[in-house]
């Protein structure tokens, strides 16, 4: 029975037919969509001070002890009346009125404390950065149910020159103990209102977005 032989050349196409589409897909694994509009608002994880917050410390019935509009400083320490250099970096806000409590009370007995937040940076692990091809890149606060759209409208959506569809989303995953990442299709959401582009964030969520090879 004689044998069939093909062409060098479709044999080289049939090859890259099996090739291609796996390349096309590898652009991360995707997230779950998100709806445009939350139909329940929830907390989000109990916020972490950072460097540059300014704070207001209150002291029940001592007010010359405490605050207002005190900014953390870059190395993440504050000083008020009676306590010098506190660090307040990486501690929620009631961690650090107990902080300063315990500090207060070897001048007076039992001091009630309180710390409010007033402007907020947080940590780099609580920020959502936005880089590439977009009008603004930017780290911003992350906040309870902030999804990507939400995002791409604090920095001005994508530029000129964007590949949105190939842009990419990278996340530290605390219980696998490594980043992953993940493809956004924000050419389809900004540009085609998708809801399935929209994904919800995460604190410390990374975005990246190529510009156009063409």
């Amino acid at each position: 029975m004689p044998s069939t032989k093909f062409p060098r050349s479709l044999a080289g196409l049939a090859v890259l037919a099996l090739v291609l589409p796996g390349c096309a897909s590898s652009g991360g694994a995707e997230l779950p969509p998100a709806s445009f509009v939350a139909m329940q608002e929830g907390p989000g994880e109990e916020y972490i001070i950072g460097p540059l917050d300014e704070l207001t410390i209150n002291v029940w019935r001592n007010p010359e002890l405490g605050a207002e509009k005190i900014q953390v400083r870059p190395d993440g320490r504050i000083s008020t009346p009676l306590v010098t250099d506190m660090p307040a970096v990486g501690k929620t806000p009631s961690m650090l009125a107990q902080d300063i409590r315990l500090q207060l009370s070897q001048y007076i007995e039992e001091p009630l404390v309180s710390v409010i937040v007033n402007k907020f940076s947080g940590t780099f692990s609580q920020q959502i950065r936005i880089v590439g091809a977009t009008e603004k890149p930017a780290s911003i606060p992350y906040r309870a149910n902030m999804t990507v759209l939400d995002a791409m409208i604090a920095v001005g959506g994508l530029s000129e020159y964007a590949s949105g569809n190939r842009a990419k989303l990278i996340r530290f995953d605390k219980q696998a103990g490594h980043q992953k990442e993940y493809a956004l299709k924000l050419g389809d959401l900004l540009k085609k209102g998708d809801s399935k582009a929209n994904v919800m964030l995460m604190p410390g969520d990374v975005i990246i977005i190529p510009e156009s090879m063409f």
